[in-house]
């Protein structure tokens, strides 16, 4: 089993920034990906970003350029970097785990940006 909190969501204006954590716990086993998917209402959840223990990430266009991931894989814990920030990221933000097909998901934290 291995158990995700996320933290560091909030308000904030368009153009802004905020940065989430995710602290992993339990049994952490590699290589793994750890990351963000967020879901909006009445949307469904999109990948935001990926990181893999073997070094990679992984980004979607419409978050290039503007958000960074990373990870300190000696305390479990990944990062988010979200800049210029625009009233379309709001959602709820989850971090995840998937290692060997086994996929683990935090219980999310709410992302608003007001234009």
């Amino acid at each position: 089993q291995v158990q995700l909190l996320e933290s560091g969501g909030g308000l904030v204006q368009a153009g802004g920034s905020l940065s989430l954590s995710c602290a992993a716990s339990g049994r952490i086993e590699s290589p793994n990906a750890m990351g963000w998917y967020r879901q909006a209402p009445g949307k469904q959840r999109e990948l935001v970003a990926t990181t893999h223990s073997l070094g990679s990430t992984t980004y979607p266009d419409f978050v290039k350029g503007r958000f960074t991931i990373s990870r300190d894989s000696a305390k479990n814990m990944v990062y988010l970097q979200m800049n210029s920030l625009k009233p379309e990221d709001t959602a709820i933000y989850y971090c995840y785990y998937n290692s060997r097909g086994l996929v683990y998901w935090g219980p999310g934290t709410q992302v608003t940006v007001s234009s």
